[in-house]
């Protein structure tokens, strides 16, 4: 019964000893503001690079998640169909489970449509008929669970005895995406490098540190202090060094979203969208901190490890 009071002081204790060590970290740092200041700033850069990309893939992707919608399935009838078995294979269609809405551009509309386009206006008076087929224009249902299922419908319609040629125009969105994917990978090789140059900083730094302060190592390995309780210092540096790296890269890149914010919605605007630019969210920053922090503390264990060890009191 009498252990519990006793462990329960020995726990504050510890946990009092942390706190102080953390503190007292921080203090040091503050103490040399400009090298400090100088580090900080170094790692904040090499955040704010996969940061940055990353956040401007997300706006790209959401600015390119309605286009599915743009993608549409073209059925050019015989030319022997009537306008009446269109409209009631269009109205067959309508029932269609996988199909969202269909519309239909007769001989006369297509024609309209191709003087206008094509260039070819005054040419196309000599013409002794109308060459053009009915074109039903199927707006698919997108099921992005099942992405091949539209193939199947493609299949489907293009069955039909009425349908001579069914076209997807779909093939520029999947070569958007197929970009997007390359875009998200090059991110993470970039971030990984960048990531692994975070390291390097810290652990140049704490190595340098524990290199200034190496008289006041050997002296505490004398009085018996254990490598723990020398490491803990400088882990926490670590710690300081990539919380404030961390803290300043999200405030760079929510800066210089700041900045293009402005210039982007003027832009949309110009293409009647309402388009706007999205910032980190909290689970992005909260990420981000973590990233920044965990390479701080291992970047200062790494270089603790290695040199601490080759400090012994003479």
């Amino acid at each position: 019964m009498r252990k519990g009071p006793q462990y329960n002081t020995l726990l504050t204790a510890y946990f009092i000893h942390h706190i102080r060590v953390l503190l007292g970290s921080l203090g040091r740092l503050t103490r040399h503001p400009l090298s400090t200041s100088m580090t900080m700033a170094v790692i904040a850069i090499a955040l704010t690079l996969p940061a940055g990309l990353y956040l401007a893939l997300n706006n790209i992707s959401g600015l390119s998640a309605g286009w599915d919608s743009s993608t549409k399935i073209s059925l050019f009838l015989h030319a022997r169909v009537t306008e009446g078995k269109a409209q009631t294979l269009l109205n067959r269609l309508q029932l269609h489970n996988e199909i969202e809405h269909i519309s239909m551009i007769s001989k006369e509309q297509g024609l309209e449509q191709f003087k206008q386009n094509s260039g070819f206006g005054d040419a196309l008076q000599f013409l002794e008929g109308n060459p053009l087929p009915i074109v039903l224009v199927v707006q698919p249902i997108i099921d992005t669970a099942r992405p091949n299922r539209i193939k199947h419908l493609l299949k489907e319609l293009e069955s039909d005895k009425l349908v001579e040629i069914a076209q997807l125009d779909m093939q520029w969105v999947k070569r958007l995406y197929a970009l997007l994917e390359i875009a998200h990978r090059v991110i993470w090789a970039i971030g990984s490098l960048l990531g692994l140059a975070v390291l390097l900083i810290v652990g140049n730094t704490i190595r340098l540190d524990i290199q200034n302060r190496r008289s006041e190592i050997e002296v505490s390995k004398l009085i018996g202090a254990s490598n723990a309780f020398i490491r803990r210092p400088f882990l926490y540096t670590g710690f300081w060094y990539g919380f404030s790296g961390g803290l300043l890269a999200w405030l760079l890149t929510s800066l210089s979203l700041y900045m293009l914010a402005e210039p982007v919605e003027k832009l949309a605007l110009l293409y009647h969208s309402d388009f706007q630019l999205s910032g980190l969210s909290l689970g992005d920053a909260s990420s981000l901190m973590i990233i920044s922090c965990s390479l701080g503390l291992l970047g200062s264990w790494l270089a603790v490890g290695r040199h601490l060890d080759e400090i012994e009191p003479s």
